[in-house]
């Protein structure tokens, strides 16, 4: 069995005991891919994972023969097969059956950009998307992910996130700054976390995209608990932040309270 590397030795011994190596491994190889990193090597993919490259190598054959992968020469590459697995996701959820007709509403009257994100880690990662064909953007759609410190519909997120969780996650935190508007301090982020939670909703002027400017609003399951955020964005020099917070704030939050009753 091939030697473990001395940081994956010590992840594992905080790891139940019943945990899968070998399926743990297998996703890790998985989610290596990424839009920067579409066709890697063996070596790319063992470096990226931090596993041993025997290893990298049975689970990139193995996602291979399922069909998750291929291979071309050394290159490997994920397969639309891949789809499956968000898709037994957003089938499962609210996402396909509420979420994303809500979206698909909100696009129509605003004419703007409509998305519903949840929190993955440090990222808000799109589960509902809809956007006016003429802003139709590559890469945008369920699945896109976006740093959740400096995005509206991260922000709020984090925001209502228990007090013990944000404060792990921004403790975990190392924000490099994405347009010259970001905010990267974390005191002044948990000023505006703070904010946030207070006025329920986030207005972020050009930190997560510059020239864009977004408004977030919570979703709440009937118990009240925040399971997921709405937003709508559009290009700065289209509509002021007044504007924004007059005219998109009230049927975002309109939406949210229709919504209420059908997330559990």
């Amino acid at each position: 069995m091939p030697r473990l590397a001395a940081a994956d030795s010590a992840r594992r011994a905080g790891e139940p005991r019943d945990l899968s190596e070998a399926l743990a491994r297998g996703l890790s190889v998985l989610l290596a891919f990424d839009a920067g990193h579409a066709a890697m090597t063996l070596a790319d993919v063992a470096r990226r994972t931090g596993l041993p490259r025997a290893t990298a190598r049975r689970a990139l054959l193995t996602l291979v023969h399922l069909g998750f992968a291929e291979a071309e020469g050394r290159l490997f590459r994920l397969t639309p097969q891949v789809l499956r697995l968000a898709g037994a996701y957003l089938g499962a959820s609210a996402a396909s059956t509420v979420l994303q007709p809500a979206c698909d509403r909100l696009c129509a009257e605003l004419g703007e950009t409509c998305s519903v994100a949840i929190l993955d880690g440090e990222d808000a990662v799109m589960i509902a998307y809809a956007s006016p064909r003429r802003l139709h953007a590559a890469g945008a759609g369920p699945g896109l992910r976006l740093p959740a410190f400096c995005s509206a519909v991260g922000r709020v997120l984090l925001a209502h996130l228990p007090e013990a969780e944000q404060e792990a996650v921004l403790a975990r935190l190392r924000p490099e700054p994405v347009t010259p508007f970001t905010v990267t301090a974390k005191p002044a982020l948990r000023r505006i976390l703070a904010e946030v939670r207070a006025a329920g909703f986030c207005l972020a002027d050009q930190e997560a995209e510059l020239g864009f400017r977004s408004i977030a609003v919570p979703l709440r399951r009937p118990d009240g608990r925040v399971v997921a955020a709405l937003n709508t964005g559009c290009a700065a020099a289209q509509a002021s932040l007044e504007a924004m917070h007059r005219h998109f704030l009230p049927r975002l939050l309109a939406e949210a309270a229709a919504l209420r009753g059908q997330l559990l």
